[in-house]
């Protein structure tokens, strides 16, 4: 007779499937594999370190002025022992003590307004991207405003009203920053949220703000991350510009862009007034346009296939 027992199933073997890489993860390995993206972090740390322990690091006060010793070359010696490694401005300070000073300026304006503008941005954007209707129509049309408009107008504007200073600053760069994070953010939310674990996540009952924050944002967060790195640089430059007009922050306080501005007369008698301030920023917008490039290689799709 035909044994009709059923046949013992066969031991099951347990398959691990791949864990896709953590950001960390895919960061370390991308940039060890970019000499030129290495080259940029190197370049982003410094001025960072620089800007944290400007205090240990700036041989004189940068704002003491020593008329005695003014449009002084690099590495004058003064009568008192004091050397002057790259010079001094038309009034006697201490360059190279204002250079690593400026450096708080620039990279705090710069991550400040990332950090805000970033915060804006991705919570317009989801919000836009998820609701959709009149809330999402009032908040495009507010930045399609906000793009339109041109910066440097708007900038004398806000400054010739409220006075110059840094604070005034920061909330006028952030007023044109949200709006780009919150463009990005929108449209990569109305890709992501047709997926079916989306459409799963609100069949089972899942509110909006979870779903945004559980399944969206850790779609969407690495075109952020890309954008602002090179928002950073833009912010760099637009703050020496606003500096350079007299538009940024009052003096006596060192900032890039106003030592450029002190250097123009100059630049025949004392070429090192304008010189120095003018690599320190193209240094550091250099440095993070390379680690931008980067982080872009590395958060590309076509790069994980």
């Amino acid at each position: 007779m035909t044994d009709l027992a059923p046949a013992v199933p066969p031991s099951v073997v347990p398959v691990r499937l791949p864990r896709g890489r953590g950001i960390a993860s895919r960061l370390t390995a991308g940039l060890l594999r970019n000499p030129t993206g290495l080259l940029g972090l190197a370049l982003v740390v410094a001025v960072v370190l620089v800007a944290l322990f400007a205090a240990q690091l700036s041989p004189q006060d940068p704002i003491q002025q020593r008329i005695v010793a003014r449009l002084r070359p690099p590495g004058y010696v003064s009568t008192n022992g004091i050397t002057y490694l790259l010079g001094t401005d038309q009034y006697g300070r201490d360059i190279l003590s204002r250079l690593i000073f400026g450096a708080r300026v620039s990279l705090g304006l710069g991550f400040s307004v990332v950090i805000l503008g970033a915060f804006i941005g991705v919570t317009m954007g989801l919000v836009a991207g998820l609701i959709g209707g009149i809330i999402e129509t009032i908040i495009m049309r507010l930045v399609d405003a906000l793009v339109s408009v041109p910066f440097l107008i708007v900038a004398v504007a806000v400054i010739a009203v409220f006075g110059p200073g840094l604070q005034q600053l920061i909330i006028l760069l952030t007023m044109f920053v949200w709006g780009q994070f919150a463009r990005l953010v929108r449209g990569d939310v109305l890709s992501v949220k047709e997926k079916e674990y989306i459409e799963a996540a609100f069949a089972i009952g899942a509110s909006r703000f979870r779903v945004a924050w559980r399944h969206v944002l850790p779609n969407v967060i690495s075109p952020v991350i890309v954008l602002a790195t090179f928002s950073v640089a833009q912010l760099i430059v637009a703050e020496g510009a606003l500096s350079f007009l007299g538009l940024g922050v009052p003096p006596p306080t060192p900032t890039w862009g106003s030592m450029l501005s002190d250097g123009r007369g100059y630049i025949d008698s004392a070429w090192w007034v304008s010189l120095f301030p003018g690599l320190a920023i193209t240094l550091t917008v250099v440095g993070v346009n390379f680690l931008g490039d980067a982080l872009r290689d590395i958060f590309d799709p076509r790069q994980r296939l």
